[in-house]
């Protein structure tokens, strides 16, 4: 706002609007970025849950059994890897509708990085049990499932969360730059880049404030889940 960053990188109020003019566009368009804010947390949110579950599935599998359960997380984290544009390659036949590819395309690459973080870290869960604990249930016969049930599954808890403080700004930010490459124009990342060609620098950074917003206000919630369900757990 005081034009020290425009005098330290050599920029004008064009380029880099100052906060009150962000701040001014933002409330004349709030209608139509909060429409596109719904499009891409729905990403987000749906990515982000079945990727969950779905590293957690594979963690679990790798935990019950170790020799061909570890080369199962090596799959999911190359599948991780997969670029965006690549993806929408891969959806092209599953509708008609441009919307529709392009939703599903970005959901999955949201999910194949969420499925990845839970993965490796509930593996870390179900696995660094403490030293005396797998013994005791073994002094009492405890079958492979009852064990999971009982001891692993309830030590992995402390980290999902750790899964969940990585995963949580990942899904929205991979969400975000899916948007770039999808076909259907829709979603805050999909703003940021539509308004740059266009050098509406103003409108641009008020899309990228309230993506810096949307993974705050994730990670706050994250946060307070968090405290409340593990001050429960300990």
């Amino acid at each position: 706002q005081t034009q020290v960053l425009h005098h330290w990188f050599k920029t004008d109020t064009f380029t880099l609007p100052l906060i009150t003019r962000i701040g001014k566009i933002f409330l004349e368009n709030f209608g139509k970025i909060k429409g596109n804010i719904a499009a891409t947390m729905i990403v987000a949110v749906v990515g982000l849950a079945l990727g969950s579950v779905l590293g957690y599935a594979v963690a679990i599998l790798a935990a019950m059994f170790p020799r061909v359960g570890k080369g199962g997380l090596s799959v999911v984290g190359a599948f991780a890897s997969i670029p965006a544009p690549g993806m929408n390659n891969w959806t092209k036949d599953v509708s008609t509708e441009a919307s529709t590819r392009s939703m599903v395309a970005k959901i999955l690459v949201v999910m194949l990085i969420a499925a990845a973080n839970m993965s490796l870290n509930a593996y870390r869960g179900l696995t660094e049990l403490k030293p005396y604990a797998k013994d005791l249930m073994a002094t009492y016969a405890a079958k492979r499932h009852t064990t999971l049930i009982k001891l692993q599954l309830p030590n992995s808890v402390p980290y999902i969360f750790v899964a969940l403080k990585v995963s949580v700004p990942a899904s929205i930010m991979t969400a975000i730059v899916s948007e770039y490459f999808a076909e259907y124009i829709t979603g805050v990342g999909r703003q940021i880049r539509e308004n740059i060609v266009l050098a509406q620098y103003p409108t641009a950074w008020a899309y990228i404030a309230t993506a810096c917003m949307l993974g705050i206000v994730s990670y706050v919630i994250l946060m307070i889940v968090q405290s409340i369900l593990l001050r429960k757990y300990h």
